[in-house]
This record gives structure tokens, C-alpha cells and sequence, in this order.
């Protein structure tokens, strides 16, 4: 009742890849384009512009992640001073509980 219950063997098929026919190759060189490919791979033209905005968008990429690693340093000084006051608080809440059963 509660055995499963497989497919039998000779269900499956395997599926028989046959490599494309190679076309024959012509003696003739294909032209090659004197002109060098850029970073970009030719999308973009090369001229000082070019350079300028790829500058540009590295500068802003970079002061992105400065001011997310400050922002984080920030809320964990933030959360330490927090904790620290609140240890002191308590601290002076249990000291003063103390004297008060004392004198009791």
C-alpha cells in the first residue's frame, strides 16, 4: 500500500545528438579591422569624454560605498553609547536599591 511505484525501464528513451556538418573552409582570409576594440567593446567611441564619465561614475561608485561603510560604523557607535548609558543607569538604579534595603 504504501510502496512507490517506479516506471518501468523501457519507458525511456535516450536522445541521440548528432554534431552539425563543419562547412568546407575558403583559402581566402577574412579582413581584420585595423581598428582596435576599447573597453567597451566598440560600443562606445574613445575620446576624453569617454574617460571623463568612466572617472566620473567610479568616483560616485566609490563615495557610495564610503557613505554606506560610515552610515554603518555610525549605527554601531550609535548602539554602543546607547548600551554603555543604559548599563551605567542600571547600575546606579541597583546600587541605590541596595542602600535602600540596607537602611530598611
Amino acid at each position: 500500500m504504501f510502496k512507490p511505484k517506479y516506471p518501468s525501464p523501457d519507458t525511456y528513451t535516450p536522445a541521440t545528438i548528432r554534431p552539425a556538418p563543419v562547412p568546407a573552409e575558403h583559402s581566402a582570409a577574412a579582413p581584420v579591422s585595423a581598428k582596435p576594440q576599447n573597453a567597451l567593446g566598440g560600443l562606445v567611441q574613445n575620446s576624453p569624454g569617454t574617460a571623463l564619465a568612466l572617472a566620473a561614475g567610479g568616483v560616485a561608485g566609490v563615495l557610495a560605498l564610503a557613505s554606506v561603510a560610515v552610515s554603518l560604523l555610525l549605527a554601531v557607535a550609535v548602539t554602543a553609547v546607547a548600551l554603555s548609558v543604559s548599563g551605567v543607569v542600571l547600575l546606579f538604579l541597583v546600587r541605590a536599591l541596595r542602600q535602600d534595603f540596607k537602611n530598611h
